[in-house]
């Protein structure tokens, strides 16, 4: 090494040696942990509950269906899936339909989300 630069090796004597702890007592200090403590636990994250939707129209729903979407002024399937309580395949196959029926118009048709709005002055 160089001899101008101090070296670092030996521990400076300025400072008094350090206390030995026994064993008990690292446990001890251990347990009442300021900054270890406990392992941290990873949360579940939020869970969406699972929403046990219809697979099939039974009547009622079919007649809301007719009678109240076609007055949402905003309609998409997942709108559809959410309030009639419908799977999103029956949800799509349902907006298909009331487009057929000319009760709703597409204002956007984009491959993942379908936007609709009510067909207005065709009554």
């Amino acid at each position: 090494s160089h001899p101008d630069l101090p070296r670092t090796r030996s521990s400076p004597s300025n400072m008094p040696p350090k206390e030995q702890k026994s064993k008990e007592a690292k446990a001890k200090a251990a347990m009442a942990g300021g900054k270890g403590g406990k392992k941290k636990k990873w949360s579940k994250g939020k869970t969406k509950e699972k929403s046990n939707n219809m697979v099939l129209f039974d009547q009622d729903t079919y007649d809301k269906l007719l009678k109240e979407s076609v007055k949402y002024k905003l309609i998409t399937p997942s709108i559809l899936s959410e309030r009639l309580r419908i799977n999103g395949s029956l949800a799509r196959r349902a907006v298909k339909e009331l487009v057929a029926q000319d009760k709703i118009k597409v204002v956007s048709q984009h491959s993942s989300q379908l936007i609709y709005t009510r067909a207005i002055g065709t009554d």
